[in-house]
């Protein structure tokens, strides 16, 4: 049973920056493309920053040059550092392959606030 966990998330202010992290179980990912997805306060959930089983990256243009996704296959993790959050960074955080085909898990929240 496959199944996403993703922590690190917090209240922080403009500017300040987060490490969000997601381990995943029931599954090796190695071989997968993952991808870090957000969901604003009453809003569709979109796709932030995925990156292939080689390392290549691609990222929203609402966040490229302030988050950098990474992933760690010995420990079967991917982690999102995101630095200069802005307000409209809101959002609860899903890590997932880029089209959401594994069991979402529970998320983490962020919230950017002065």
């Amino acid at each position: 049973q496959v199944q996403l966990v993703e922590s690190g998330g917090g209240l922080v202010q403009p500017g300040e920056s987060l490490r969000l992290s997601c381990a995943a179980s029931g599954m090796i990912i190695r071989l997968t493309s993952m991808a870090w997805h957000r969901q604003p306060p009453g809003k569709q959930r979109e796709l932030v920053a995925a990156i292939t089983s080689g390392g290549s990256t691609n990222y929203a243009d609402s966040v490229k040059g302030r988050f950098t996704i990474s992933r760690d296959n010995a420990k079967n993790m991917v982690f999102l550092e995101m630095n200069s959050l802005k307000p409209e960074d809101t959002a609860v955080y899903y890590c997932n392959t880029p089209t959401g085909a594994l069991p979402w898990g529970q998320g983490t929240r962020v919230t950017v606030s002065s």
